[in-house]
C-alpha cells in the first residue's frame, strides 16, 4: 500500500502544471537523456504578430514582450515519436513576477517566474507523430512592464534518439536565414548547347498563397531572375534584376566598364542598383497581381559585338491583355546566349518564415536564335542551404495537376527529397507571340 501511495503522490507531482520557480520540479528533470538539444528561439521562434522588424524576437531570443496578445510559437521537428521535455534554459530573464502557458498539441503547462536565471522544467509531452512539433508561448499575467526574457529552450527525451531538425546557431547568419525558410528550386533540364534566345513560362500563385514577402521567381537564368513579388499588405512588383560581372555586395563598388547599364524600361518601371546578395541592375514596376490568376514571362538575351549581352523582360498582364516592357539592360564582360534556366520561390522576410506559400509554373519553352521553339517538361528540384542542412525541412516540389509546383515555409512534414527530378506532361502549347509588337 504504501508503494502504491509514493505512486500516486509522484504522479500528482509530475502531473501538476502550475510550477512556482525551480524548486520541486527540477529533481524530475532527466537526469541522462538519449537525446538533447537547446533550441535557440533566435533562430526557431516567430511572433504571432508578423511585424517585419519586430524587437520581440532578436539574436538573444524573446525580449521586450509587453503584450499579453501577442503569441509566440517555437518549432522542432523529429523523425520519429517520444517524449520530450521541455525546459527553459537559465538565460531567462524575469522582470517582476509572471506566468507564462507552454502548450503542444492543445495540451498547456502554466508555469510562474519569480526569480532570475533559473531553469525551469515546463513539463513532458508525448508526440505521438513525427514532424514538425510546436510550442505556443503565451503570457498570462505579469507584475513588471515585460514578461520575461528567453533565450533558449532545452528539449531532451529519455526515449527519444532520432535526429531533431532545427536552426543550431548562427554560424553565417543562419537565424536569419533560417527564419525566412528554406528556398526551393526548379532547374529546367535544357541542353547547355542550345543557343536560347527567348525563355517563356507562365505562373500562378494559387489563392491565399500570397504571403507578404513572397518571391515567385519565374525566369531565373545564369545572370539574373525576373518574376513577382509580395512586399507589403499594399504593394505588389513585377522584378527583373541582373548581376553585375564584378562579384561584391556593394554596389558602389563596381567598376565603371562592369556595370550594367540599362538601355531602356517600360512605363512607370523603377531602375537602379541593388546590393546584399550580389549587386547589379534593378527594375521593377509596381502592379496589383492577383493570386488565382496566369501571368506569362518572357525574356529575350542575345549576345553583342563587344563582349556583352542585352536582356529584356516583358511581362504580359491578363487584366490588360497585352505585354509590358519591364526592363532592357546590358551587361559587360558577357558574351552568351540565355542560360542556366531556372524558377524559385522564396521568403524575404524573416517575420513571414512561419506561414506556407505555393507556386505553379507551366508551359516552359524556349526559342533558339533559329526561331525554333523547344519546349521544356523536365526539372531537377534543389534546395539553399537551410534546406540542404536540414536546418529546416518544410519544402517541396514536383509536378502537380500537369504543373511543375514549389511550396516552402509553414513548418507542413511532407517534404520532398532535393535533387530529384520531375517530368510534367508537354502541352504542346507553343507560345503565341510577335515578336515584332513588343514594346
Amino acid at each position: 500500500m504504501k508503494n502504491i501511495f509514493y505512486f500516486f503522490l509522484a504522479s500528482i507531482l509530475v502531473s501538476f502544471s502550475s510550477i512556482k520557480g525551480a524548486s520541486f520540479i527540477e529533481k524530475n528533470k532527466i537526469e541522462n537523456p538519449k537525446t538533447k538539444i537547446s533550441l535557440p528561439l533566435a533562430g526557431n521562434a516567430f511572433s504571432s504578430k508578423h511585424i517585419d522588424g519586430s524587437n520581440t524576437i532578436t539574436e538573444n531570443g524573446i525580449e521586450n514582450w509587453t503584450d499579453s496578445k501577442e503569441i509566440f510559437t517555437a518549432y522542432f521537428r523529429i523523425a520519429k515519436t517520444g517524449t520530450f521535455q521541455i525546459t527553459v534554459e537559465e538565460s531567462v530573464e524575469v522582470f517582476g513576477k509572471s506566468e507564462l502557458e507552454f502548450s503542444i498539441n492543445g495540451i498547456s503547462k502554466k508555469v510562474k517566474f519569480d526569480t532570475t536565471k533559473k531553469a525551469i522544467t515546463v513539463g513532458n509531452w508525448k508526440i505521438n507523430k513525427e514532424g514538425y512539433v510546436a510550442i505556443k508561448i503565451r503570457g498570462i499575467s505579469k507584475t513588471g512592464n515585460q514578461f520575461p526574457s528567453i533565450n533558449r529552450l532545452t528539449i531532451s527525451s529519455e526515449d527519444y534518439d532520432g535526429k531533431i531538425s532545427y536552426v543550431p546557431n548562427n554560424e553565417g547568419n543562419f537565424y536569419h536565414w533560417g527564419r525566412r525558410g528554406p528556398s526551393v528550386h526548379l532547374n529546367y533540364q535544357v541542353p547547355q548547347t542550345t543557343n536560347a534566345e527567348w525563355y517563356y513560362n507562365e505562373v500562378t500563385v494559387p489563392e491565399n498563397e500570397d504571403k507578404i514577402g513572397s518571391y515567385f521567381m519565374a525566369n531565373g537564368f545564369g545572370e539574373g531572375y525576373f518574376g513577382i513579388q509580395v512586399n507589403s499588405a499594399t504593394e505588389r512588383r513585377i522584378l527583373f534584376s541582373v548581376w553585375s560581372p564584378f562579384n561584391t555586395d556593394d554596389p558602389n563598388s563596381i567598376p565603371e566598364t562592369h556595370k550594367i547599364k540599362m538601355l531602356k524600361k517600360g512605363e512607370n518601371v523603377h531602375t537602379g542598383e541593388f546590393g546584399s546578395e550580389g549587386s547589379g541592375g534593378q527594375s521593377y514596376l509596381q502592379y496589383n497581381w492577383k493570386a488565382g490568376n496566369t501571368y506569362k514571362f518572357l525574356l529575350h538575351g542575345v549576345p553583342q559585338n563587344n563582349n556583352s549581352t542585352n536582356y529584356t523582360a516583358y511581362f504580359f498582364a491578363p487584366e490588360l491583355n497585352k505585354w509590358l516592357l519591364i526592363a532592357s539592360f546590358n551587361r559587360p564582360q558577357t558574351n552568351t546566349y540565355l542560360k542556366r534556366f531556372h524558377s524559385f520561390l522564396e521568403n524575404f522576410i524573416p517575420e513571414q518564415g512561419d506561414l506556407s506559400r505555393k507556386v505553379l509554373f507551366n508551359n516552359q519553352w524556349i526559342c533558339d536564335d533559329k526561331g525554333i521553339w523547344s519546349e521544356i517538361n523536365s526539372v531537377l528540384f534543389t534546395t539553399d542551404n537551410t534546406g540542404a542542412k536540414e536546418y529546416r525541412m518544410d519544402f517541396a516540389g514536383g509536378v502537380e495537376k500537369g504543373s511543375f509546383y514549389l511550396k516552402d515555409g509553414g513548418f507542413f512534414n511532407d517534404y520532398t527529397i532535393p535533387k530529384t527530378i520531375f517530368t510534367r506532361p508537354l502541352n504542346n502549347k507553343k507560345p503565341e507571340i510577335n515578336f515584332s509588337t513588343l514594346p
